[in-house]
């Protein structure tokens, strides 16, 4: 008898214990999905955005959302306001989302993530958002060290009710330590090295990268955009450049995007190669991948619903001048030999 009520004891409980476990999240998987998520925030936005300018501030939030595999999640998270130009400029600052609240929560693998969001409530900036996530998503294509990013369809509440509801795309940023153990790597510990100390190769990716988006905003020995991994297995191996933030860029043509005065340029559309010398041969072997993934960089502006035809066009005509550039040794030779940096 007592044998018996042990076993249906066990019946009872045991599909309770498996029902209140928190589903399964791979944060992996997460940021390879396409479709964006929807998402509610709740949280004291009226004050959030009144105390914007307080680097660091953290605001207890909610957050809501319907995952890939149709599971919800509702768990309490942190905002933490971060950044500098944006959290002057923009009506919703720049945040980090913090999912370390609590251990059983669905999506607490995903740690501290950048949220970036439109800065102001307009069809143009919401334009400027998904330009930005695309050139993320083109990166990607030429090389896995780079940041992952995933799409949210973001409704901000104000538990306060001071502010009323309104909702917009923003996008996730891959964690750098998450996005440094896919590649082998840890994030370097070093803040700012020479451009010459970093990998010659990755670098010179990364700076025909930032050529082609006409993104100028970037610096290694300034640490500026750019974080550095370095090789868990190989402690000879020098530092690898991995860009990031690029809303300056001249493809998307933001109208608080200002050129460098150093450069000389009247606006962020006209391109300058930042790059130090590189051989016809190495810029060969480093144009081959753009090259092979033209097709592929295309396809993601013309299949890109949020973006608007007149957009599309821009961000198009943009990649053909720096494809035609690159077509044959001549103009490789002019813009990325002859114009390289020195110093």
């Amino acid at each position: 008898m007592q044998l018996f009520f042990i076993r249906l004891l066990v019946v009872i409980i045991l599909p309770l214990c498996v029902y209140s476990q928190s589903p399964t999240f791979d944060k992996v998987q997460f940021f390879k999905q396409e479709k964006p998520v929807p998402v509610t925030l709740e949280a004291y936005w009226s004050k959030i955005m009144n105390q914007k300018n307080t680097e660091g501030k953290v605001f207890p939030a909610r957050l809501k959302a319907t995952l890939d595999d149709s599971s919800h999640s509702d768990e309490p998270v942190d905002l933490v306001v971060r950044g500098h130009f944006r959290r002057d400029y923009c009506m919703v600052p720049p945040i980090k989302l913090s999912f370390y609240k609590s251990e059983s929560s669905v999506m607490h693998s995903l740690k501290s993530l950048k949220l970036v969001s439109a800065c102001r409530l307009t069809n143009t900036y919401g334009q400027y958002l998904v330009k930005e996530f695309l050139l993320y998503k083109m990166y990607n294509l030429l090389t896995d060290k780079s940041f992952r990013v995933r799409m949210l369809q973001l409704e901000y509440k104000d538990s306060s009710e001071k502010k009323g509801s309104f909702t917009n795309y923003a996008f996730l940023i891959e964690d750098v330590k998450d996005m440094a153990k896919r590649n082998g790597c840890i994030e370097s510990d070093k803040k700012r090295i020479n451009t010459v100390s970093t990998d010659r190769k990755q670098m010179t990716i990364v700076a025909l990268f930032e050529y082609m988006i006409g993104n100028t905003d970037w610096s290694v020995p300034a640490g500026h955009n750019i974080k550095l991994l370095e090789s868990k297995d190989d402690s000879l191996a020098k530092p690898f450049c991995v860009p990031y933030d690029f809303d300056y860029s001249g493809i998307i043509n933001a109208d608080y995007a200002a050129p460098d005065p150093l450069l000389n340029t009247e606006s962020v559309t006209q391109r300058v190669y930042r790059g130090f010398p590189r051989t016809m041969d190495e810029l060969k072997d480093a144009l081959a991948t753009f090259k092979q993934q033209k097709d592929n960089i295309y396809a993601l502006v013309n299949n890109c619903a949020l973006l608007t035809s007149k957009n599309k066009g821009y961000m198009l005509d943009y990649l053909d001048s720096f494809y035609n550039i690159v077509k044959n040794e001549r103009t490789i030779k002019t813009v990325f030999i002859d114009n390289a940096r020195y110093d």
